[in-house]
């Protein structure tokens, strides 16, 4: 007897092949006819799931979004502190380097025009900026805030900043977490008065 493969095993086998494809030949040159043929299935198989490309990368938002929120309600029950901030940073970058994650950021990479255009991409941004208000709580200064955002790009840009040949994923989480440290160790600290050293 043939066992059924659940919704949920279906959907992420559909959101894999669709990142596949879209990463080989671009989101726009991708049909939902070519990701149903990929998966062999039916395009109304497929339409069960997901009505629209934009739907696909919908839930890639989402699910990072629920990642980000988790991290968030973590850090709202810690102290607000160099360690605190620093452990945020490593569950953020987790996050970013686990599953298909990887894949997800060179698409997002690939394809900023369509995020952008999607309501889930303006969640995205809302959700990073409170991610960077939680590593600067306690430090309200404008320079405390850009050295926050800019130690989540660290972590995210890893993936097409970083041009090294060969280069692990291990290797890229350990160089994204050491900048973005670098920047987290200024926060909540005095800044110094120009031309001091």
């Amino acid at each position: 007897m043939k066992v059924r493969e659940s919704t949920g095993g279906t959907r992420d086998r559909i959101k894999a092949v669709a990142l596949e494809l879209f990463t080989e030949q671009g989101y726009e040159k991708t049909s939902l006819r070519e990701i149903a043929e990929r998966l062999n299935v039916t395009k109304a198989a497929l339409y069960y799931h997901f009505k629209s490309k934009d739907e696909i990368v919908s839930s890639f938002v989402e699910d990072r979004l629920q990642q980000i929120d988790a991290i968030v309600t973590w850090a709202e029950t810690q102290p607000t502190n160099r360690e605190t901030r620093r452990e945020l940073i490593a569950r953020y970058a987790d996050a970013m380097f686990t599953g298909d994650h990887p894949s997800v950021m060179r698409f997002f990479e690939q394809n900023q025009t369509v995020l952008k255009s999607l309501v889930a991409g303006q969640q995205m941004r809302g959700r990073m900026m409170q991610l960077a208000s939680a590593l600067c709580h306690g430090d309200d200064s404008p320079a405390a805030q850009l050295r926050a955002a800019l130690s989540l790009f660290a972590v995210h840009s890893s993936w097409f900043a970083v041009r090294t040949p060969h280069i692990t994923d291990a290797e890229r989480r350990k160089i994204a977490l050491e900048v973005a440290d670098e920047l987290l160790d200024r926060i909540g600290q005095p800044d110094r008065a120009d031309g001091e050293v």
